[in-house]
């Protein structure tokens, strides 16, 4: 099995320097945290030392008079082609002090482009926090879910090694009918051309993860229930129900998964800035990261609390089947409804920069 997968990774490095002269590389100008910074730090020494006079020039970058000063763009904006002069908005106020005609320093001079870009940054950081959860819950997959298959029946010794088949295989079935028939379906409903928005797909993915953890918290009840029922709750044989139950919450999350990470990179490519896309589309793979993270701070904090408070442990024990699994899963499902009760605050404030994201 190993020597298929070592031949894999061999020949697609092979392919991947073969291409690698036809790749057309753009060169970086700069990072996107640099300019996040600058502004910010421009924007809080600006309102520290001079907050009467630089309220005095946001307010006349806002609102532009006649006789107001017109400010210059960069030589990349007009060779670009024409497009309308950045103008400081009313979102986000407290930034356009760094945008002031006479910064502190000369290295916190910050152009009216800039602060707007930050402002788009910073208002997509609320949908990306509420995906950690998402995540999170799909932690569970590879840690506990795994247990559960080892003390149940199959005809595979090693179910561990199947189990990770599940929800890539559920995706390769469900991103085809996404694709061609509930995205077309959509598009007629809502007569746009996207059909489902970016937001509303994310919102689809995290019902599904708080529907996938009531699946698996009465998955867990079921599984327990054999093995009281069979008396094998202290043993090590496993129990008489097949492991493909398992599999019920590998098929929500799966689906819950596909539906919210293409929304996310989809949300951050199009409504991200130019300058800022490729952080913005970075945030999704830091959104996994976290979600692991915070898995393992969650089940820490379970085990501590149960442990101590002298009751039965929740996620400790010799064997599996004394756990109370489904107390966690149902915690889970809880945080993943007041997460998506969150999102639901943000979501509806949220307003589209793009115009495709919005049709």
């Amino acid at each position: 099995m190993f020597i298929f997968n070592t031949i894999a990774i061999f020949v697609s490095i092979l392919i991947f320097l073969f291409g690698s002269r036809f790749y057309r590389n753009k060169i970086p100008c700069g990072s996107p945290l640099t300019t996040i910074l600058k502004v910010l730090l421009a924007a809080s020494v600006k309102s520290c030392s001079s907050a009467s006079s630089s309220n005095a020039v946001v307010h006349l970058a806002i609102s532009p008079s006649k006789s107001g000063p017109v400010r210059p763009l960069h030589l990349h904006v007009l060779l670009d082609g024409p497009a309308p002069q950045a103008q400081l908005t009313n979102s986000l106020r407290c930034l356009n002090r760094a945008a002031d005609e006479k910064p502190d320093h000369k290295l916190l001079e910050c152009t009216v482009q800039q602060v707007e870009d930050v402002k788009i940054v910073l208002k997509m950081l609320p949908i990306f926090a509420c995906t950690i959860m998402l995540n999170c819950c799909l932690a569970q997959l590879s840690t506990f879910s795994v247990q559960q298959a080892a003390s149940m029946n199959t005809k595979n010794r090693k179910p561990k090694t199947s189990l990770p088949v599940f929800p890539v295989v559920f995706i390769m079935i469900l991103a085809p009918i996404y694709d061609h028939l509930i995205i077309p379906f959509a598009r007629k409903a809502t007569k746009s051309e996207m059909g489902v928005t970016h937001l509303q797909r994310i919102g689809v993915g995290l019902v599904l993860s708080i529907v996938a953890m009531a699946v698996a918290a009465l998955v867990e009840i079921k599984r327990k229930g054999v093995a009281e029922h069979t008396g094998l709750l202290d043993s090590k044989e496993t129990l008489p129900i097949t492991f493909l139950w398992i599999a019920l919450q590998y098929l929500f999350l799966g689906s819950a998964d596909l539906f919210t990470l293409a929304g996310l990179l989809e949300y951050f490519f199009t409504e991200a800035p130019a300058s800022m896309r490729s952080l913005a589309t970075s945030l999704s793979w830091a959104s996994l990261a976290m979600g692991y993270y915070l898995s393992s701070v969650i089940v820490s904090i379970v085990s501590s609390i149960t442990w101590s408070s002298g009751n039965t442990p929740w996620l400790r024990g010799e064997r599996i089947n004394r756990y109370k699994l489904d107390y966690f899963y149902w915690l889970m499902c809880v945080l993943s409804a007041a997460n998506f009760l969150h999102y639901l605050f943000w979501e509806m404030r949220y307003k589209y920069t793009s115009t495709g994201s919005r049709s």
